[in-house]
């Protein structure tokens, strides 16, 4: 056992070294930069990103699934001819009706089809008809206990109004479920391009509609902060945007830097349309968090990665300790194996010995 102890350190003293002497002979392999060079070049006057102090609007947004839209109805009239539906309301005037029973009121179409105009007249089948139709329905239906009623009917609100109005999830391939009127494609769209969209659509139904449209829930935009693991596997946290966030937001969303970390920090910025150069932009912790200086705590867009690089110390025991475990767990095996066999030949010969076994 002793002889394995020993090959443990010899082994871990020569892995260090080798590890130091590549860091400080010449001619020898460096040792791996977690740093991006970038990181090292200013960023041009033309292209200072947006700061603590100096925040910008974010570009126009844009729905992409899983955003949730609320679309209201605001004009919604049926095209001619329209045939009553049940649950559409109709309002309803008839003179010359019995002095205590009159018709003047707004009726709703049950779901057997018929308006009930009350118990002294019953109820009258109008799904299914034009306004025109219900009309001579309902006069005809009153002439039977009135002379000469004068109907008036009007259509006040319809049951598509209900089955619009509302909230709709984005679907995978970009679209919302209108139900009835069919699925309309969204993603991509501003909100206001998102509502003519709609209107367009709605036309095919509806006589010139018009409706509101606005984001309920933005699902669709997130930036993300990486902490590397040293060694041990990056560790990445996605958070949505509210278009207000800085650096110093961000690591306040991971309730700090971890022990792991070092106090290299940048953000990597995807390029426009995913094509062109990215921007790299290295963060002052010290002199955020320290010196409440606002140079470097970057306002944070849709897609930015908040790189924390771990410190080189960490990764280079974690990356020791990998290496050396298995040779630990091998020499501890053979060291159990050798005191096990050690162990049986002394019982053995304690019990072939003459005063414990008198009769060998």
């Amino acid at each position: 056992m002793t002889t394995a102890c020993q090959f443990v350190r010899s082994f871990r003293f020569v892995v260090l070294l080798c590890a130091c002497l590549a860091t400080v002979v010449p001619g020898c392999t460096r040792s791996v930069n977690l740093r991006d060079d970038l990181l090292d070049v200013p960023v041009s006057p033309a292209m200072t990103p947006p700061r603590e102090l100096n925040k910008v609007s974010l570009p126009t947004y844009r729905i992409e699934p899983p955003d949730i839209i609320v679309v209201e109805i605001l004009k919604l009239v049926p095209k001619p001819p329209y045939k009553a539906d049940i649950y559409d309301v109709l309002q309803i005037r008839v003179t010359n009706t019995i002095p205590d029973q009159p018709i003047d009121n707004y009726y709703i179409v049950e779901a057997e089809g018929v308006v009930n105009l009350g118990a002294a007249y019953g109820k009258v089948r109008v799904v299914g008809m034009t306004i025109d139709e219900i009309k001579s329905t309902v006069a005809q239906s009153l002439s039977q206990m009135l002379r000469e009623p004068d109907v008036s009917v009007q259509l006040a609100r319809t049951s598509g109004t209900q089955q619009i109005s509302g909230q709709y999830l984005v679907g995978p391939d970009g679209t919302i479920n209108l139900r009835q009127y069919g699925l309309v494609h969204v993603a991509g769209l501003t909100v206001t391009e998102a509502r003519l969209a709609l209107q367009r659509h709605l036309s095919a139904y509806l006589d010139s509609p018009e409706l509101s449209v606005d984001v309920q829930n933005y699902q669709s935009k997130f930036y993300y902060v990486i902490t590397e693991g040293a060694g041990m596997g990056d560790n990445v946290r996605k958070f949505p945007i509210t278009g207000n966030e800085t650096v110093l937001d961000a690591i306040a969303q991971l309730g700090g830097i971890s022990q792991l970390s070092s106090l290299q920090i940048w953000i990597a910025r995807p390029a426009p349309g995913g094509f062109g150069c990215e921007q790299v932009m290295p963060v002052d912790w010290v002199a955020i968090t320290k010196g409440g200086c606002a140079a470097t705590n970057y306002q944070v867009f849709p897609g930015d990665r908040v790189y924390i690089a771990a410190d080189d110390m960490v990764t280079l025991a974690n990356v020791l300790n990998k290496v050396i475990a298995p040779f630990e767990r091998v020499t501890g095996f053979l060291g159990l194996t050798g005191n096990t066999v050690n162990r049986l030949q002394t019982l053995g010969r304690e019990y072939n010995h003459p005063v414990n076994n008198p009769n060998p």
